[in-house]
This record gives C-alpha cells, sequence and structure tokens, in this order.
C-alpha cells in the first residue's frame, strides 16, 4: 500500500539491533503503531504478534493479515454457488460499472459528485464490491476472518487507483495516470505462523496499560500530518457507515481519531506516558531527526526508561518525504532506539504462549482466476480485457466460435463443448494445429534445441538472421515460434511474398520463463479441448448449421486503425468499409438464426470516428459494453485522445437471451394496436 511513513525499508536495521539483545525465549511482540502492518508481518515469521492501531483500515488489514493464519475456504459463499469471491466480485463489479446506479463512493469521490479522488468507473466498482461484502456479513454467509480478508484486499487496491501525490490530503486537478488504471482485487498472503495473534483497535496510551509482552515496536506520528484526515477515504471505505461528507476534501469528522504525537504541544506528554505505563522487556522506538520531539529530548527521555541506564541509538540516512516546507537541513535520518525496559525473566518465569497446531502450510494466498495468456503477442490481442469481456458471455456454450481467432486469447479461456478458431493467417493457425499434437515438456525440448543450434540470444543478431533464412527457405510451425521469440516485438510479420521479415528483437526479445510459462499453460488447455483451426476469410466460414446454444465473438481487424494485420500489405487481404459492411450483414444472419454474439471494436480512436459501427448500433436492437481498456475518451477525462473500445451484444448481458429486433417489434406493437 501506498503510505507515508512505512517502515518496510528498516525492518532489517530492526531486526539487526534486536537481534543480540534477544535471549531465544521471547514469544509476543507489539507493533504499538501498526500503520500498513509491515512490522508486525514480517515478525510474525517468529513470534505471537499483536498488532494495534487508532485507525480502523489499519485494523481490517491486521485482522486479515497478522490474527488470521489463512486458508480461507469461504465455504458459506459456496453454498450460493460461488467458488472464488474475489472473481465473483471482481466480475460483477465490471458489469455495475454499466449502471445507472450511483452510490456514497461514486457520489463523494469521484468527478459525478465534483470530486477526482477516483474515475467515476472506480467509484463504482468500490461501492458495488464494497455493499456486497456487507451484505454476505449481514446474510452470515462470511466467518469473520473472511470478511477482513476482503475488505482489506478492496482497500489495498484503492491506493494504487487513487488520484493524489500520496495521501487524500487533496485530489490531483488533472488526471494522473495510475488513476485510469481499473481497480483490480489482487489476493493478499497470509503467514501462517501457528500463534494466537491479535489485532486492535484501541489508543496506544490506553492498550499499554492493560498489556504485557516481550517485545514492544513503536513508531508514532513525528509531525503534524495527522493520519486520520491524511487517510480519510480508506478509513471511510474500511468502517462503510457512510458519513456525511464535507469540504473540498469530502472528508468526514475525524476529531475523535486525532492524535496527541502529531501536536507539539502534546507529543512529548504523550511519549512519556506511553513509556512509562509500557511492560514489555525490549523496547524499540523510531522517529525522525525533524520530528515534533527534538532529538536529544528524545534519547534523554527513552533512557530514563532503560533497565540498566543503556540506550542504543542509530541513526539510518534516508530521501526526505517532499512536501511544500523542505527542510532546511540537508542532514535527515531516521533514528532507531533501543532499550531494556525491565529485567529479563529467568527460565522458569517465561510464559508459554498458546500454540495453534500448524497445518503444515506456511503461507496462504487467496485465489483469483488466472486467465491463459497466448504464447503468441499478437497485434490487437484480448488478454488484458478477458475480465471484462468474458464475464459477458454466456455462461453455457455448445460450440465457440472465434472468428478472427488471432493469437486465440479469447478462445481458450472460453468455457464451450466445441471450438472453431478461423483466422486468414494460415501460418498462426498451423502453428496452433502442430501445439496440439505435441506434448508441452517435448515441445519445450524441441524449442530449446533450435535456439541452442542457432545459439539464439537476446544480443546475436547474426544468428537470429541465419534462423530467419533458414525458416523462410523451409517454413514450418515449430521454427516459427522460435523465430518470433527473437523478433522485433515478438510480431508476425510476412511480406507479400509472404517470407517473415520482421527484424532481430536486440536486447530485449528472447524465449523467457514466462513466454514458456505461457506456451505450457496454452498447450495443456489446447490438447484437452475439441478444437478445430480454419484458415478462411470470415464470411467463408460455414455458420449456418448453428444454433440458438452456439456462440460467436467477432474481434476483426479495427476500421479506424491500422496494425500490420490489416494494411494490405503484409500478404494478406486488407480490411476496409467494404469487409466491414459484410460482416454486419453476417451479424444480422446469425441473429435471424438466434444465434448469439459478440463484437469487439473501437468505436474512436485518435479523433476518428467508426460511423458504420454507430449507424449498426443506432439502427439495431443491440447491447454496448464501454471496457476500461483505455479511459483518454471515458465521461471523466479528455477527448478526442486514445480508444473507446467496446463489446457489441446481440442478447441482454444479463438473461444471455437474444434481444429483439426492430421488425419484430414492429409486429407486436402492430397486433397490440
Amino acid at each position: 500500500m501506498r503510505f507515508i511513513g512505512s517502515k518496510a525499508t528498516l525492518l532489517k536495521n530492526i531486526d539487526n539491533i534486536l537481534a543480540d539483545k534477544l535471549t531465544g525465549k521471547e514469544e509476543t511482540f507489539l507493533d504499538l503503531f501498526a500503520g500498513t502492518n509491515v512490522v508486525g508481518n514480517y515478525f510474525k515469521d517468529y513470534f505471537t504478534v499483536y498488532s494495534n492501531d487508532l485507525l480502523y483500515f489499519s485494523f481490517v488489514n491486521a485482522k486479515a493479515i497478522i490474527e488470521n493464519n489463512g486458508h480461507l475456504t469461504f465455504e458459506g459463499l459456496k453454498t450460493i454457488g460461488i467458488a472464488s469471491p474475489l472473481d465473483f466480485l471482481q466480475e460483477n463489479a465490471e458489469k455495475y460499472v454499466q449502471s445507472n446506479v450511483i452510490g456514497y463512493y461514486e457520489e463523494n469521490y469521484t468527478p459525478t459528485g465534483g470530486a477526482m479522488y477516483l474515475t467515476t468507473e472506480n467509484g463504482k466498482r468500490i461501492d458495488y464490491i464494497r455493499d456486497t461484502i456487507d451484505s454476505w456479513n449481514s446474510e452470515g454467509i462470511l466467518k469473520v476472518s473472511e470478511y477482513f480478508y476482503l475488505v482489506s484486499v478492496l482497500i489495498e487496491a484503492i491506493p494504487y487507483v487513487s488520484n493524489i501525490t500520496g495521501t487524500y490530503g487533496a485530489f490531483l486537478k488533472h488526471w494522473d495516470k495510475r488513476s485510469l488504471n481499473p481497480l483490480e482485487l489482487i489476493p493478499l498472503e497470509v503467514k501462517n505462523n501457528g500463534k494466537y495473534n491479535k489485532a486492535i483497535n484501541q489508543d496506544a496510551n490506553d492498550l499499554v496499560t492493560k498489556i504485557s509482552v516481550d517485545i514492544v515496536y513503536i513508531d508514532t506520528p513525528y509531525n503534524n500530518r495527522q493520519y486520520a484526515s491524511n487517510y480519510h477515504l480508506l478509513e471511510n471505505v474500511a468502517k462503510n457507515n457512510k458519513p456525511e461528507l464535507s469540504g473540498k476534501t469530502r472528508i468526514f469528522d475525524w476529531s475523535p481519531l486525532r492524535s496527541e504525537y502529531a501536536m507539539k504541544r502534546n507529543a512529548m506528554r504523550a511519549m512519556s506516558d506511553l513509556l512509562n505505563n509500557i511492560d514489555a522487556t525490549h523496547i524499540v522506538l523510531s522517529y525522525n531527526n525533524e520530528g515534533i520531539i527534538e532529538e536529544n529530548e528524545l534519547i534523554e527521555l527513552v533512557k530514563k526508561q532503560s533497565f540498566n541506564g543503556e540506550i542504543q541509538v542509530e541513526k539510518i540516512p534516508y530521501r526526505k518525504y517532499k512536501s511544500k516546507n523542505p527542510s532546511d537541513s540537508y542532514d535527515l535520518y531516521e533514528l532507531l532506539i533501543y532499550i531494556q525496559k525491565k529485567a529479563i525473566p529467568t527460565t522458569n518465569e517465561v510464559k508459554q504462549s498458546e500454540i495453534i497446531k500448524p497445518d503444515g502450510k506456511k503461507k496462504w494466498v487467496g485465489e483469483r482466476q488466472h486467465y491463459i495468456k497466448s504464447p503468441l503477442n499478437y497485434i490487437g490481442g484480448k488478454y488484458k480485457l478477458l475480465k471484462q469481456i468474458i464475464p459477458l458471455f454466456p455462461s453455457t456454450i455448445d460450440t465457440f466460435v472465434d472468428l478472427f481467432s488471432g493469437g486465440a486469447n479469447v478462445g481458450i479461456n472460453v468455457n464451450a463443448n466445441k471450438y472453431i478458431f478461423n483466422d486468414m493467417n494460415n501460418r498462426i493457425n498451423e502453428m496452433f494445429r502442430y501445439f496440439a499434437t505435441q506434448d508441452e515438456e517435448e515441445l519445450v525440448t524441441k524449442i530449446n534445441k533450435r535456439i541452442s543450434q542457432y545459439n539464439l540470444s537476446k544480443t546475436n543478431e547474426e544468428g537470429y538472421l541465419n534462423f530467419r533464412t533458414q525458416y523462410n527457405s523451409n517454413p514450418n510451425p515449430l521454427d516459427l515460434y522460435v523465430l518470433v521469440s527473437y523478433s522485433y516485438n515478438y510480431q508476425f510479420r510476412f511480406n507479400n511474398s509472404m517470407e517473415f521479415n520482421n527484424p532481430f528483437g536486440r536486447d530485449r526479445s528472447r524465449f523467457s520463463e514466462n513466454m514458456e510459462k505461457n506456451l505450457r499453460q496454452f498447450v495443456r488447455k489446447l490438447r484437452t479441448i475439441d478444437a478445430t483451426f480454419t484458415d478462411k476469410f470470415f464470411n467463408q466460414v460455414d455458420l449456418s448449421s448453428l444454433r440458438d446454444g452456439d456462440f460467436v465473438y467477432l474481434d476483426p481487424p479495427y476500421l479506424i486503425t491500422t496494425g500490420n494485420y490489416n494494411d494490405g500489405n503484409r500478404g494478406f487481404l486488407n480490411w476496409g468499409e467494404d469487409q466491414e459492411k459484410v460482416m454486419y450483414n453476417l451479424m444480422d444472419t446469425l441473429t435471424t438464426q438466434g444465434v448469439r454474439f459478440a463484437l469487439s471494436n473501437v468505436s474512436n480512436h485518435k479523433g476518428k470516428t467508426n460511423d458504420l459501427l454507430k449507424e449498426y448500433i443506432e439502427t439495431h436492437n443491440v447491447e454496448v459494453h464501454y471496457l476500461d481498456f483505455n479511459y483518454n475518451n471515458s465521461s471523466h477525462n479528455s477527448k478526442g485522445a486514445g480508444s473507446v473500445e467496446v463489446l457489441v451484444t446481440n442478447y441482454d448481458a444479463e438473461t444471455h437471451k437474444i434481444l429483439k429486433q426492430t421488425s419484430e417489434l414492429m409486429k407486436e406493437i402492430s397486433t397490440l394496436i
């Protein structure tokens, strides 16, 4: 999480300062001002961890990754047909984006209500996901640990799409590139230390009067920035009680969360009270040499609490957080202070903490749907859009037809009884037909053998050119794949004589571990499905036998964009208005047959408009789903730049029933008259 004051870079320093002080009998570690829980999570490998913070979003995270030891099963959700809650939330949030419902977070934090913390689309996603989690919880189908895990996953995702400099003190007036990405739920990793860890949500000065531990780590605020106001949006989402917000910053009344450590008149007194009341053997304290409490005063204050009068102080330089009030000092560092607060207990005085019987698993990560990526870097591939496209497809499909299959990113991830992949590029289909006959281990062995034979690498251009010459004299699917793996941008490019002519991908392209992984997954799936690959122009494919249980996906070359697959200069037929019109006629024929289809296209691109597509949409009863591939032309941003990516369907995406066309509607109206 993006969080000012995070101690992720100091973990080794904290560990080292404790290393020669501990006896090995210590069992409990208290992270008193936990924040993002990076310190507590680090020491969870060694101790029972108590994580405390006054802010609720920190407490939620601690419930998810500190108190929880993982292996959540979500059995309650499975009883209502939800196998993967993160996938369910993500996929249905994408559908909710298309709705006209305006929720609390959209109203208060997006352009809908005059703010720019989040895009309108991401505000809708948060509304749907947060309210759905609370609904599941109120219905009793989530365990406490499952509830906090899901909320924490959402909160962790928000800062990565927030239109801010680092905190929520204010939003930016122009959209930061990061904020235009769609919010994505990423599973959290949870360690299992086999101990009864605890998440706590209390004022630290009150808590230390009630608890006894072996080690305490203290990381109080050190300047006048109040964390409650700087992270108000996350706090609001964590609680989800939807208070009334005020001002341009859209903030709730956070005064009960005000920290005395961020107020100059109170910080020294609060620190003194805290240290006096801590019941622990070891104390490690982090502070900044430009903090509210002056360095020497802080050191003297801590030293007074030392059992043996000794204190260890380390000064760790680091780059200052850039604020509007730059420091006059260039000698900025983090203070790391250690003392032994009380006598180390003898062996027979050590309390044995309760132990949970470990299940042998050290870590657990929530599951998400992982789509298979094509082993080909095919221009126009839809891999990044799969999580938006596939949930809009019918849930059951008999025959799936990928009419412009390209790299087959879509078809390989669809569940169907039978598959037809069609593309006029017979070289690529020949490669897929070859892959379908290969054992993945043998295929990888053959690839590595060819790489070794020609000494292919990211720098050996001569070897690449020799191999390219060899391929063009004897084209075959194995060599084509190897050749592409070392070509510029991993792309397929042929001249009009169908000779491969893509240049060398110096210092970039190679048969990497990721390429091998993608290839293995693709081949593994390909060998399990009933798939046919055809090399025809789209209107030459016989679709007359398709019926209502079948489905056709169309991803044609885009009329208003230019790529090397549709410019007419690479050995393949050019794509123009005539082809576009023929495709629309084919779509009408499918509707008449009762066959559902989905069309991927762009309605606008860099100031150009696909008038034929817009005319088709206006004259036909179809649904248009706007995809978040490129936000530049979305409702909240500038005009005339980027693309508007759409998915057009002849069916209702909720019911999957084919929409009645104008002629049918007119007949119904005439019978009523």
